[in-house]
């Protein structure tokens, strides 16, 4: 069955933690129209604070996305990978993997956070991830989730 992928990367730094700056970030898309994609690929977008968070579409290798992909049966299962280690603020447990029925679809969210050893400051990253199971429209992820995992810990 087809399985549709896409993945928002949302880059900052403490001077987006606040103000107008904050304002621009909180206001980025967590999804996105979705382009014809080959069915190993995942839709790329990364938006950051360099350039007030306008977006730049690519297409990747599904394996580069973070996250994990398994069908069952007549079910897939979503589990988002946690890239990197490092960088996690504290989180409670890991929640379980989410596992979609035909025309359902999840957003997971996880944020990141690193220390600006060698820059002098602190950056921030949040990874959204939209995967969709079975046939879907081109504006699936315009629209409310049928399952939404927030995995954000705090950034301070």
């Amino acid at each position: 069955m087809e399985i549709t992928v896409q993945w928002i990367r949302t880059s900052w730094t403490k001077l987006s933690r606040g103000g107008d700056g904050a304002a621009r970030r909180n206001a980025a898309p967590t999804g996105f129209p979705v382009p014809q994609v080959p069915p190993s690929f995942a839709h790329f977008v990364e938006m950051s604070e360099w350039d007030g968070f306008a977006p730049h579409e690519t297409v990747k290798d599904l394996g580069e996305a973070g996250v994990s992909l398994r069908e069952e049966k007549d079910r897939l299962r979503v589990l988002a990978r946690e890239e990197q280690v490092y960088g996690m603020p504290p989180r409670s447990r890991r929640p379980p993997a989410v596992r979609l029925g035909p025309g359902q679809w999840v957003r997971w969210q996880l944020n990141y956070r690193f220390s600006g050893v060698g820059h002098g400051d602190w950056s921030y990253w949040l990874d959204t991830f939209n995967v969709a199971y079975g046939p879907v429209e081109p504006d699936v992820f315009l629209s409310e989730p049928t399952v939404l995992v927030d995995e954000c810990g705090p950034v301070r």
